[in-house]
């Protein structure tokens, strides 16, 4: 089947005015919107309730197959996480075959076979899938649930938990969830290790017998293939599935939030702030508002020419991005406003957002950014028409959102119809700036105090205080009292007693360190050396090829990646001098204070500022060195970056640690040392 698509030459002008002779008082009248005639799939239904839909296109001999199940949100309780262990189940094994025939069988034909909590997906050459349409069934029908693989899955998930859990972006998308949907809503339930623990291998099976059904499903058939082969295949294969109604549960209602409030969740070891600014939103795709929303949300933070990005980034520096969302949903759903900070500007990003919200809700926008917007639409809408698979999912979103046949078709017309008014009207409507949540996850030892003299329309906004898990909490105790006689010299003199006292690291000339790590699933290989008098080598390696290297010799230095290199700046290199050497602690720098004693994961640590962007902690109890952390501006953008110290291990008689887990940005890498060696295997030429 072709896609047909009438006048699409004109797409441009439907959303652009005339450059020349305008009244720019008024707004340009639109011009006609392209009738655009979809092509529609062949849909037929199976006895059991399976709803199919094909869409033939015979360019390429390729087939995919998507099957989704349209249930109702539930909730899982004390036990969430039943979802993910059993989608991560599937697929590894069926009743007939083992888990390494079936992975053996997909690889041989070159196909893909993947499985959700609600959706099953296949891929192959159009002369395979008869088999991978087959192996998807096998799957998804006959699953093989054992205790083995349960325990397996069930320990990837806590060990994924555990390697979060000090994350502040995770902590911040968790605990916003939770705040504004509720702790009882599915919407608002998230992963903890005690409720991943409390998952039995009968829970798994449980949700599969009430929750995997045909009655709500759909299968969606793209590709080279015939409508009739695809009927014949899923009677064959899909038409046994046995029908069963979910069990269905009233959803609770969301929390209501009486006015503009803070919600702080302290992350000790953050390097920067994560800010979430929300409120509940109900609006579906079938109603009128649908449309300005869009356009709206794409004026304030939906790119990078947006409000919110503009003032945040461009204007500010205050973060690398700055995005909002306002979701649709059958039941509710969120308008979202968020970005990454640094933790100096954490209430200053606050401010500004507020304000940025508030000036769509009050002042009419340009007519340039509401054409701009248009533009953006009309041509992504036109990308999409491209891809034979959009009918299907264009087809499916009508049927699962109950809406009119004709809204794809005239979709660019609504859009078009978007004035400056309806932009003001929606953006009162459900940008709700007198009942927002301000969630924000970062180190309240240096950022709750401002967030407390935090003002909107001349009132204090409140703080409250939550934990990780989003329960609230009393204000922590952040700066504890230095006792008396601690000073910097002291902190110092008690790390290097800690790591083997000055008589052993005198005789330390150089030290190379080899370690490994991983970064969004990547191995990654790192070099790490240092000299006595100031140099400096790092190396960041994959599969044995240079990815990226920091080099300083003691008066200059470069970053190298991707190609490019680039001299440090002024900054850089005082930054590099004031943390050179191998031990910096033998001297106490003039400038240095102790500015208090805070947590690092969960440790009293005494903080040592040695600059306004540069700071060290040092235990409390045993005197080692805990973390640094760094603060760096560079192309116009200021970034924080963070190295947390343990596992100190001991090497000729001085302490080093083995496991150092590097942030910057959300990014984390935690980087397990395998060798560390001294006086050897470091040159000057490993310096220039």
């Amino acid at each position: 089947m072709k896609i047909k698509i009438l006048s699409i030459f004109i797409m441009c002008l439907m959303v652009m005015g005339a450059q020349a002779q305008i009244d720019r008082s008024k707004q340009p009248e639109a011009g006609p919107a392209p009738k655009i005639n979809l092509g529609k799939p062949k849909t037929f239904k199976l006895k059991n309730g399976l709803q199919i839909m094909v869409v033939e296109n015979h360019k390429l001999p390729r087939v995919s197959a998507s099957l989704i199940i349209d249930n109702k949100p539930n909730s899982e309780g004390n036990k969430v996480g039943v979802k993910s262990l059993y989608s991560s189940m599937m697929g590894n094994g069926t009743k007939s075959m083992s888990k390494e025939e079936f992975n053996e069988k997909v690889d041989f034909l070159g196909a893909s076979v993947g499985y959700g909590s609600e959706s099953a997906y296949a891929s192959s050459l159009s002369k395979f899938f008869p088999e991978v349409m087959e192996l998807m069934a096998d799957g998804l029908l006959n699953p093989l649930f054992t205790e083995e693989e349960f325990q397996d899955q069930k320990d990837r998930v806590l060990e994924g938990l555990k390697a979060g859990e000090k994350s502040a972006s995770n902590i911040a998308s968790n605990v916003s969830r939770k705040l504004a949907f509720g702790g009882n809503h599915p919407y608002g339930e998230f992963e903890t290790e005690e409720s991943v623990n409390n998952v039995t291998l009968k829970d798994v099976k449980t949700y599969y017998n009430n929750f995997i059904s045909p009655k709500n499903a759909y299968l969606v058939v793209v590709g080279d293939v015939d409508d009739s082969d695809v009927k014949k295949l899923a009677k064959k294969y899909l038409g046994d599935w046995a029908e069963s109604t979910p069990p269905s549960a009233a959803l609770p209602a969301v929390p209501k939030v009486q006015y503009t409030q803070v919600n702080f969740i302290d992350v000790p070891n953050a390097v920067q702030s994560e800010l979430r600014v929300q409120n509940t939103v109900e609006l579906k795709m079938a109603d009128e508002d649908y449309f300005p929303v869009l356009v709206a949300n794409q004026i304030l933070g939906g790119s990078f020419g947006s409000y919110l990005n503009m003032n945040l980034r461009e204007e500010h520096g205050y973060t690398y991005g700055a995005r909002s969302y306002t979701g649709t949903d059958k039941y509710v759903s969120r308008f979202s406003a968020s970005a990454s900070v640094r933790n100096a500007v954490t209430d200053s990003a606050i401010v500004e957002t507020l304000k940025e919200i508030n000036r769509i809700k009050t002042e009419k926008v340009d007519f340039e950014d509401l054409n701009n917007a248009k533009n953006k639409f009309a041509g992504d809408f036109v990308l999409k028409l491209e891809s034979p698979s959009t009918i299907a999912n264009y087809a499916l979103n009508i049927e699962t959102n109950d809406l009119p046949k004709d809204f794809y078709e005239t979709f660019l017309k609504k859009i078009n119809a978007v004035t400056q008014d309806d932009i003001l009207r929606v953006a009162n409507k459900y940008f709700k700036t007198d009942a927002m949540q301000i969630v924000v996850a970062g180190k309240g030892s240096e950022i709750a105090e401002n967030l407390e003299n935090i003002t909107y329309k001349g009132k204090t906004i409140p703080v409250f205080y939550f934990n990780k898990d989003g329960e609230k909490v009393e204000k922590p105790e952040y700066n504890k009292a230095v006792p008396e006689g601690v000073t910097v010299k002291t902190v110092y003199n008690n790390y290097i007693k800690a790591i083997g006292g000055k008589k052993a690291i005198d005789d330390v000339n150089t030290v190379r360190m080899e370690g490994s790590g991983t970064i969004q699933g990547m191995p990654l290989s790192f070099t790490i050396m240092q000299t006595k008098d100031g140099k400096s080598y790092q190396a960041t390696k994959m599969n044995g090829m240079v990815m990226s290297k920091q080099v300083f010799n003691g008066k200059t230095g470069y970053a190298e990646g991707q190609g490019q290199k680039m001299d440090f700046t002024e900054e850089q290199i005082e930054l590099a001098k004031k943390s050179s050497g191998l031990f910096p602690e033998l001297e106490t720098p003039k400038d240095a204070t102790l500015t208090g004693i805070e947590k690092v994961d969960g440790k009293d640590a005494y903080a040592v500022s040695t600059s306004e962007n540069s700071k060290s902690y040092y235990s409390v109890e045993s005197g080692l060195k805990l973390q640094e952390s760094n603060t760096v501006s560079q192309g116009g953008q200021t970034m924080t970056t963070s190295t947390k110290y343990d596992n100190y291990k001991e090497v000729n008689g001085v302490k080093f640690p083995h496991t150092m887990t590097q942030s910057f940005g959300s990014q984390e890498i935690e980087i397990e040392m395998s060798e560390v060696k001294i006086n050897e295997g470091v040159s000057d030429a490993d310096f220039q």
